[in-house]
């Protein structure tokens, strides 16, 4: 059986869950797939073929759009009435192993008696353990003080229903340490090096930077237009989000936003530009991999799940600081000739060893 926090847009998660679909498919049945919200976006046809099971708070009218960051309060109760309805599952048809994949609150779901718990944990929820500033501001950041408390209590208490906890990253690894105070396995997501590939020989890049990020606080996107405001150079920055609006008002003439595209059109995007800007820190961060699987350089925070994806002036460069101009050093270090080496280093994080690994830990835990 697995588990997903919610499906409402294809992201790394999303990415990552289909992987572990397709994984478990290979072993053995998958019963299903348990979320809480499910606007029947972010699906891929490996999670589609799945029978979901949707909690009776998704079901809300609108609850799966930006109405889900208010309901927080009411999480955990949407996490233990579908871990009511696994137990009858289980009742009606055996279950060999859960398998859930979180970064908010479905880690707590509670297997059965006797049924083993694996969790691939992306980060413990960031708005209540990591990132409380960044979401401190506005309506939003009331009802986290109001509520985040109490959530956070019971999300430290539901970390004993998973009996094995995986991290995405040695960031990842050591923040479940400290917010759960469990040890975690690190398993690399899986990464589409077989689509995402460097451009054609004889190919020239421009010599704009990019960005590709959802458009939040804690992405930091204020900092890479500071910086291509700073040194005068073209900036143009893949995604949407609830910062957009104050983002343009930010922005100069340099800048230009071009909202969500699709896969093929990213993929033009990380061929052609001369280094992804890296901001915020992020618990793995598979654009930063993606990147350099088109041959990109990336320039990223000297943090988080960076630290496992960039080689410090060999693929792209590690900066310090929390201002554009500690930005900028790094731009100032980032190699050009780096195609060769970051094809290599994103080699490392291909979907084949993920589900190398995944498939070992999957059949030993259905034994």
């Amino acid at each position: 059986m697995l588990a997903h926090d919610w499906l409402v847009g294809l992201r790394g998660g999303e990415w990552v869950l289909d992987a572990i679909a397709q994984t478990a498919a290979e072993v053995g049945e998958v019963a299903g797939l348990y979320v809480m919200f499910d606007d029947r976006r972010g699906v891929t046809p490996a999670i589609d073929a799945l029978p979901r099971v949707v909690s009776r708070l998704g079901r809300l009218p609108g609850a799966s759009t930006r109405l889900r960051r208010w309901l927080l309060p009411l999480y955990s109760l949407a996490v233990e009435e579908l871990s009511r309805r696994l137990a009858e599952e289980h009742a009606r048809s055996a279950i060999d192993l859960v398998v859930s994949t979180s970064s908010a609150a479905i880690k707590g779901l509670r297997a059965p008696d006797g049924v083993p718990h694996v969790c691939y944990c992306h980060s413990p929820a960031r708005y209540v353990w990591s990132q409380t500033e960044e979401y401190s501001s506005g309506l939003r950041g009331l009802g986290l003080r109001v509520a985040g408390e109490a959530f956070r209590k019971w999300d430290l208490a539901s970390a004993a229903n998973v009996t094995r906890f995986l991290a995405n990253s040695t960031h990842t690894a050591k923040e479940i340490r400290r917010c759960y105070g469990r040890e975690a396995e690190v398993v690399f997501p899986p990464v589409r090096t077989q689509f995402f590939t460097p451009p054609p020989p004889g190919a020239r890049r421009g010599e704009h930077w990019l960005v590709v990020s959802a458009l939040e606080p804690y992405k930091r996107v204020d900092l890479a237009i500071g910086a291509a405001q700073l040194a005068g150079t073209q900036l143009r920055i893949v995604g949407g989000g609830s910062e957009l609006r104050r983002l343009r008002r930010l922005a100069g003439p340099e800048t230009r936003f071009l909202g969500r595209v699709s896969d093929e059109a990213l993929r033009e995007e990380y061929r052609s530009a001369r280094l992804l800007l890296f901001p915020q820190v992020e618990d793995f961060g598979i654009v930063a991999v993606e990147a350099q699987a088109c041959g990109l350089p990336v320039v990223a925070r000297r943090a988080g799940g960076a630290l496992d994806s960039v080689l410090d002036e060999i693929t792209g460069a590690l900066f310090l600081g929390d201002t554009p101009l500690a930005l900028l050093s790094g731009v100032a270090r980032c190699p050009r000739a780096a195609e060769y080496m970051c094809r290599a280093q994103a080699e490392r994080f291909c979907a084949d060893t993920f589900s190398r690994k995944m498939s070992a830990m999957i059949g030993a835990g259905t034994t």
